[in-house]
């Protein structure tokens, strides 16, 4: 059986990355339809190796007859057309932030939680979490079944291409710009991100801490446990793709690191790479195009009574958002969740 598939921001870069990804996985497709703006609209996308999609406008586009619409268009953008669409009898996954958080709207990592899609159905709408929330949780989930957790701790080092394509244009023209002398004024960042790491990603609350560093926190405790206490830096570095992510993890109870090796090594979705030498550790520049989220650096903390530290990487256009997109949709049909298996 084949799905008619909506691709939503398909010009940007996670919309892209979901092209990519419904391809090389071969989702079954009827149909894809890429939509984005007005001002895209006309454009020419690839589908795969062969296949070449003409971008349709996502304002008068109708959605009657649409099975699964993948959207990454912007907040402000789902926040009109995603109920829209879901209205139609789509099943809308949307890559932004705008539904996270509504208690009705289910926010899912296949591999932490897939038993969450079953609530679907009251919005027809399912989030997909911020990047830096998944590989979070992806490494956090064998570590939990092993021994609650009570409290992490987590600084993230995320790429620029979380900001979308004109900041990997950004980095990359001041980049250019320090070696021939001509200096440019940021516009996407606060400041220079060439060469530089800003503390800063996303809007400031009224409690200091910054809207993503809030993400990390409430998201975790939706997805994986709400008695989970997180605090977050969240900070921007100078790579075109990957986030690294340096965690620090108290449990309630005893977890060696051998326990936290072994269930690492099982877990779906995680590699474990972690060779105590020069070199034995994964990075982003290592990560990029790949489908897993690595682990590396698991040691103890001993600083607090039950306590690891340790620091993972992924790519953030691929697990961090198409990839989890698509595996939802993937997760949908198995469980024959969508309107037609139903029947």
């Amino acid at each position: 059986m084949g799905y008619r598939v909506a691709v939503v921001g398909a010009t940007g870069n996670v919309g892209r990355e979901i092209l990519k990804t419904l391809a090389e996985r071969q989702f079954p497709v009827s149909e894809v339809v890429a939509l984005a703006s007005p001002r895209s609209a006309g454009q020419q996308i690839s589908f795969g190796e062969k296949q070449v999609l003409t971008v349709r406008n996502l304002e008068t586009f109708d959605f009657k007859g649409t099975d699964i619409g993948l959207f990454s268009p912007g907040a402000a953008i789902s926040a009109v057309h995603a109920p829209r669409a879901a209205a139609a009898g789509c099943v809308v996954i949307d890559n932004t932030s705008q539904f996270r958080m509504e208690p009705d709207v289910p926010l899912v990592v296949p591999e932490v939680n897939p038993q969450a899609l079953e609530g679907f159905r009251k919005r027809r709408i399912i989030a997909n979490p911020n990047c830096s929330t998944i590989q979070m949780v992806m490494a956090l989930k064998p570590l939990h079944a092993i021994a609650r957790i009570r409290r992490v701790v987590v600084a993230t080092y995320q790429s620029v291409s979380g900001a979308g394509k004109e900041a990997m244009d950004e980095l990359f023209t001041q980049t250019r710009g320090v070696f021939v002398n001509d200096a440019s004024t940021p516009e996407v960042f606060t400041k220079p991100i060439a060469f530089n790491c800003i503390p800063h990603i996303d809007k400031f609350m009224d409690d200091g801490f910054t809207k993503e560093e809030w993400k990390m926190a409430v998201e975790t405790r939706k997805i994986l446990d709400p008695d989970i206490q997180v605090v977050a830096t969240a900070v921007r570095v100078p790579a075109f793709i990957g986030h690294g992510e340096a965690v620090h993890v108290e449990f309630e109870s005893e977890i060696t690191v051998q326990q936290a090796w072994a269930a690492l090594r099982e877990a779906p979705g995680i590699t474990l790479l972690d060779r105590r030498e020069d070199g034995g550790y994964a990075t982003q520049v290592d990560i990029a195009g790949e489908d897993p989220v690595f682990v590396s650096r698991l040691r103890a903390d001993p600083t607090v009574p039950h306590g690891l530290a340790f620091w993972c990487v992924g790519d953030n256009l691929r697990k961090g958002a198409a990839l989890n997109a698509v595996q939802i949709a993937e997760e949908l049909v198995r469980r024959k969740l969508l309107a037609r298996e139903a029947a």
